[in-house]
């Protein structure tokens, strides 16, 4: 009796832990909440020396601030936050899968 509680017990948090997953994840993707910030390219910048630029250096300056009209400057590191949780989301689910299935062995024995 006490292993067929325990096999329930299993089964319903490991169905927890999925479903929680799959909930924070719903919110992220659909823009309710931010993905937590691991990746963070804010500030980060070449260096240029001070006093005069060579021409390879102003060139280099002048395509930088051209992409940054077309790519906000936080768009890569949300990507990468993104695909952060995504990996963390399917480890998730894999060890919710797996605490379930061993409750469902623990039950059906």
């Amino acid at each position: 009796m006490k292993k067929k509680i325990a096999g329930w017990i299993l089964l319903v948090s490991g169905l927890f832990v999925i479903f929680w997953g799959m909930y924070e994840s719903y919110r992220i993707f659909t823009g309710q909440k931010e993905a937590p910030e691991i990746f963070s390219f804010e500030g980060i910048e070449t260096p240029i020396q001070q006093g005069e630029m060579s021409q390879e250096e102003a060139v280099q300056k002048m395509i930088g601030e051209e992409l940054k009209k077309f790519l906000p400057s936080d768009f890569i590191s949300e990507i990468l936050n993104l695909a952060a949780w995504s990996i963390f989301a399917m480890i998730v689910f894999f060890g919710g899968g797996k605490v379930s299935e061993i409750g469902i062995k623990i039950i059906g024995n």
